[in-house]
């Protein structure tokens, strides 16, 4: 009786655990290689830590004190949000039409559905030393072609905007491809029964579009852009390869809130306490704009609603 007793709470047991025992590794691997590291960098951040010295004194916020003062934080943080802006609103839109003519009926769909890829396979070591090459001041090819239309040459190397809308050009060739299969595969999810129904209610391709396509893929436009906004206020190897030396030009006229942070790290001030304090800086940007993208979710899905209920109520 008694070892009949055992082998229903084992097996009780057996039920209960082995779902958290399936997912485990993943929280697992997260816990070491993900969360350790986060919290490390926060104890980092409030120690006067040094490259070559290594851990020094407790020195609570100063280190955040100290970046928030310094002038190259604030034009760190705005060459983020401004090369952020220029690449991650156009890819979305232009992932958006381009899923959309791949999703028509294409001759040799998988040789363009693989086409679009391509970009994001090349390293972004090769693409940034090439688009460098292209908006170079003086010699570059699209100086040269605006130079055949009578415009003159553009600083795409001094100018701040200038050298924001290149990097973010190099930005959107990589990543357009990606975010057009994601939203590629969310087209073809789409019940191909409501096109129909428009079809025969008249609608044109053109309103099929708005009033069908772009609606069902809310969930995968909420989900492009919140990881466009995290890739895009983390990026660094475009503008720290745009230039020779990589420091994001004379003026740090492109210097992103990664390359500062490395630059802080590793560079004349050899400190990790500020560098850490900048990474949990720009951290909480991520999680503010995550929550208002959030915020701005459930406010459109709750504007919905009462279209829905309408609609039962009339059914």
């Amino acid at each position: 009786m008694s070892s009949t007793t055992a082998r229903q709470r084992l097996s009780r047991l057996d039920v209960r655990l082995s779902p958290y025992l399936y997912i485990s590794p993943f929280f697992i691997l997260f816990a070491v290689v993900g969360l350790y590291p986060l919290l490390y960098t926060a104890f980092v951040s409030v120690h006067d830590w040094h490259l070559i010295g290594g851990q020094g004194d407790f020195v609570g916020l100063k280190n955040y004190v100290d970046v928030l003062g310094q002038q190259r934080f604030g034009r760190a943080l705005g060459n983020t949000f401004s090369i952020f802006l220029l690449s991650s609103v156009p890819q979305v839109i232009a992932a958006i039409a381009i899923a959309a003519l791949l999703d028509a009926n294409l001759r040799a769909k998988t040789f363009w559905r693989m086409g679009v890829l391509l970009p994001y396979v090349v390293a972004p070591v090769a693409v940034s030393l090439i688009f460098s090459k292209l908006f170079a001041d003086q010699s570059g090819l699209v100086n040269t072609l605006l130079a055949t239309i009578g415009i003159d040459p553009i600083g795409f190397h001094s100018d701040r905007l200038a050298s924001h809308l290149a990097i973010a050009t190099m930005v959107n060739f990589r990543w357009t491809g990606y975010n057009t299969l994601i939203f590629l595969a969310a087209m073809q999810a789409v019940p191909r029964d409501l096109y129909e129904a428009a079809i025969v209610d008249g609608a044109s391709r053109w309103r099929q579009f708005w009033s069908v396509t772009v609606p069902m893929l809310r969930a995968t436009i909420i989900f492009v852009v919140i990881t466009s906004t995290i890739g895009g206020l983390q990026i660094f190897d475009e503008p720290r390869m745009y230039d020779t030396l990589g420091l994001g030009g004379a003026d740090r006229q492109w210097m992103t809130m990664t390359m500062y942070l490395y630059e802080l790290g590793w560079g004349a001030q050899k400190s990790f306490g500020r560098a850490a304090a900048v990474a949990w800086i720009l951290f909480g940007i991520i999680i503010a704009i995550g929550l208002v993208n959030f915020l701005l979710t459930q406010r459109i899905a709750s504007g919905d609603a009462p279209r829905r209920v309408r609609k039962g109520a009339r059914t």
